[in-house]
């Protein structure tokens, strides 16, 4: 399995909580897969799969890593469908194996995950029924995820999609600092990014944010998700229904 941008480092004794998801796996069930995980380094930028690709390997990021799950159409624009952090795992979770990649997964905040070949972990999806539940449920939560963008690319203003955003990269990444650039934010909503600079001029004025140099500082919590959609809370509260055990 070639999956690292560098050597990974060794695998370690019960490194595993960094990951909710991987936490919330029984002891029983966490031994058909720990010789299969390997703990890597992931870099901002770093394409972990494209439209088309066979999945071959399941990420499930650690710490404040966040991976964008992308839809890319021809002329090559992309829009962000699902950002997945430490609450959860990237490849092969709703296709159920060593499928072919529908959208594009990049790396949005450095950092590391915990890699296993796609393969190993449908093997003890089979081999567990507890353990292939687990996962149906996050499968649930991540189409869920996807539904809602839908219909907040649609209907609600791009300040209430930034705050959406900026809540739910704070949940995932339990930083105050978002390691995320401005541009970057423009092309996950799909706007100019002269849009995202004024809606975080705005932010900045109410107290919610405060802008730094490829980043994003979280002020005032509260008053994002007064700012935010009602999607924030939908996919948070379904998320809470479905895998209590894995909440943030």
């Amino acid at each position: 399995m070639s999956i690292a941008v560098e050597p990974p480092s060794r695998f370690r004794a019960e490194p595993r909580t960094a990951n909710r998801l991987l936490a919330a796996v029984s002891a029983v069930d966490f031994e058909r897969i720990k010789d299969r995980l390997e703990f890597v380094p992931l870099v901002r930028g770093q394409v972990l799969f494209e439209p088309g690709d066979d999945v071959t390997v399941t990420y499930f990021p650690a710490h404040r890593t966040m991976v964008s799950m992308l839809v890319v159409t021809r002329d090559g624009h992309e829009i962000e469908a699902a950002t997945i952090g430490r609450e959860g795992a990237v490849g092969g979770i709703v296709s159920a194996g060593d499928k072919p990649a529908f959208g594009r997964a990049v790396v949005r905040t450095a950092g590391s995950a915990f890699a296993m070949p796609t393969v190993a972990l449908e093997t003890a999806k089979c081999a567990s029924p507890t353990f292939g539940e687990l996962f149906s449920r996050y499968a649930d939560t991540l189409i869920a995820q996807m539904m809602q963008s839908i219909a907040c690319n649609a209907l609600h203003s791009v300040e209430e999609r930034c705050c959406r955003w900026l809540l739910a990269a704070h949940d995932r990444a339990g930083e105050q600092i978002i390691q995320l650039t401005q541009e970057a934010l423009a092309e996950m909503l799909g706007v100019q990014r002269t849009t995202v600079t004024a809606v975080i001029r705005d932010l900045e004025a109410q107290g919610a944010v405060r802008r730094q140099r490829g980043a994003v500082a979280i002020i005032d919590r509260q008053a994002l998700e007064r700012l935010s959609c009602e999607c924030y809370r939908a996919v948070e509260d379904h998320f809470a229904t479905m895998l209590p055990e894995v909440v943030l």
